[in-house]
């Protein structure tokens, strides 16, 4: 319809796409003591989920937010009493702007959750025992225009991840630097 009216529309697809029932941009996981899973969270994985996009001019957010808006067609929560998800900005969801309005942070979640495992001991006592920070938002993708290639778009949605450093540091080199209790001060330069 919007592609009727001039707008420029595509569909995009979001493979480990989340699905942040409560609204706390991370998917948890409960287990008991004995490692059991405990169905707490209504939060789930979905291996894709697909929106659209479509080109706007944000003057009720402003410019920084012009460009490319999430829409979702088939949205499985309710946002302010009706189903509905969006205009949600791409910029916002990069940038992490999960305060502002037209679900943002549902869809923020949605390609950049993490997923949190927690043990729990009692009713009031739980501890994070696992969280990835990687599983979330991968290979988001479009058509490419005029052929049936895809385009990854996974960097309109968010940073690349920090790939983690593995080095050894002898002793004696750090021995210094330790703060308190095996803890290491690092300077990064």
């Amino acid at each position: 319809v919007l592609r009727c009216l001039g707008i420029p529309t595509r569909v995009i697809t979001n493979f480990n796409s989340a699905h942040d029932k409560n609204l706390n941009l991370s998917i948890d996981k409960y287990i008991d003591m004995s490692g059991n899973t405990l169905y707490l969270s209504e939060d789930s994985v979905w291996n894709f989920h697909v929106w659209n996009e479509s080109w706007f001019v944000r003057r009720d957010l402003g410019s920084f937010y012009d460009g490319w808006q999430v829409l979702d067609a088939t949205p499985q929560e309710k946002s302010k009493g009706i189903y509905q998800c969006g205009p949600a900005s791409t910029r916002a969801i990069k940038e992490g702007d999960v305060n502002l309005d037209y679900d943002s942070p549902f869809v923020f979640a949605a390609v950049n959750a993490d997923c949190v495992t927690w043990i729990r001991y009692s009713k009031k006592r739980k501890e994070r025992i696992y969280s990835d920070t990687r599983k979330i938002g991968k290979f988001i993708s479009t058509k490419a225009v005029g052929t049936n290639s895809r385009v990854d778009v996974t960097a309109n949605y968010k940073y690349p991840e920090v790939k983690e450093i593995s080095f050894k540091i002898p002793y004696s080199q750090y021995k210094d630097s330790l703060v308190d209790d095996r803890k290491i001060l690092v300077t990064a330069v």
